[in-house]
């Protein structure tokens, strides 16, 4: 079976978790100095924050806001749950836009739509690896007195007109198991605003500035010298990752494009794919739904999946949420009906794409 994803480890990660075991010190240190100012080197943010995992990255960066009960925060609804659960654990009120099937970001005609004067912060989700539209979310904020952070959960080091995911006020990375770069559980959190940036490091050291001198209420969100370990490596080689995945991603748009009822993902104008997921859709084209497509890759070695099979409002323990307001997002209710990812991965041979390529090509007929 060609997985949908592998995580692969080197020489030089195993040198570093050695390397932070034999010092004794383990907790965060200096590993994870080094983890945040390469990532700030490599991708253009004055500050980055590591903590323990993405979504406390989402978490944090929304409790600094200072979001008051009622304040509301836009989002997609089209998106892995942990975007909602920390708009709700931030205590506000998650509200939501509809999405483009270009890029399966949010789409900022639809985010204009859903502005009121409850609303505080505008959160896209650069899904899969590409950038949302930017920047007439940008000049909807400027116009309206919003706060932007951006969910890059998934898009390390994508960029749009040049500037890099996480560049446009508060940005946070998942560096999950996953991710094109991972620490098994991690997160970081950028921003180029000196003041949030020194509450964020507060926030995650129980608001600590020294040893029990507390500043504010705060929390343990701290990221272990051993995870930093493991992320640094990947950042010096994350420019022949991204390559790689484009090239495979190359490879797999070539073979599929002309697929009957199988439509490609692209990348769209003045925006630069790092390809976490290649998703394509099953359309009503198609001679095999959707599902169906799954298990037929399956049976001839291919693993594939679904992201995502619901709308996060579509589950019970948010339907009836008193901080969640459903709306009536139609791209995106047909987007989870048709998506399915492919492998992409680095670890791929030409052999495995080629495999990947036939099996879609059989499954449909072609």
């Amino acid at each position: 079976m060609i997985p949908i994803t592998t995580v692969e480890f080197g020489e030089e990660e195993q040198q570093l978790v050695s390397e932070v075991l034999r010092s004794g010190a383990v907790a965060q240190g200096p590993k994870v100095a080094q983890l945040e100012g390469r990532f700030g080197q490599l991708f253009g943010s004055p500050h980055v924050v590591a903590v323990n995992n993405g979504t406390t990255a989402l978490i944090a960066a929304l409790q600094v806001l200072d979001l008051q009960p009622g304040d509301e925060v836009i989002t997609s609804p089209f998106t892995f749950v942990a975007t909602l659960n920390a708009i709700l654990e931030a205590g506000a009120t998650a509200t939501f836009a509809d999405i483009s099937a270009d890029d399966f970001n949010i789409d900022p005609t639809s985010v204009a739509e859903r502005v009121t004067d409850r609303t505080k912060v505008l959160l896209p989700v650069h899904l899969y690896g590409q950038m949302a539209d930017m920047d007439p979310l940008v000049a909807l904020a400027t116009d309206r007195g919003l706060r932007i952070l951006e969910d890059s959960a998934q898009s390390h080091g994508a960029s749009y007109k040049g500037k890099y995911a996480g560049s446009y006020g508060l940005g946070a990375f998942s560096l999950y198991a996953t991710k094109n770069i991972t620490t098994g559980e991690g997160g970081l959190i950028t921003t180029n605003d000196d003041n949030l940036a020194d509450k964020l490091r507060l926030l995650r050291n129980q608001g600590m500035r020294a040893r029990y001198v507390y500043e504010m209420a705060g929390n343990n969100y701290r990221l272990t010298d051993l995870q930093a370990a493991l992320g640094i490596p990947q950042l010096e080689r994350y420019a022949q990752t991204v390559a790689k995945r484009q090239r495979n991603a190359d490879r797999l748009i070539e073979g599929l494009a002309d697929v009957p009822g199988v439509v490609v993902p692209r990348q769209l104008d003045g925006r630069e794919h790092v390809w976490h997921q290649f998703t394509v859709r099953i359309t009503a084209e198609s001679r095999v739904p959707r599902d169906a497509f799954v298990e037929a890759l399956a049976q001839r070695g291919v693993g594939s999946g679904i992201y995502y099979p619901k709308l996060v409002t579509d589950y019970d323990a948010y339907r009836s949420h008193p901080q969640v307001i459903p709306a009536d997002v139609p791209v995106a209710t047909q987007m989870v009906k048709e998506v399915l990812s492919l492998p992409v991965h680095t670890a791929l041979s030409d052999a495995e794409i080629a495999k990947i390529v036939s099996s879609v090509r059989a499954v449909a007929g072609v």
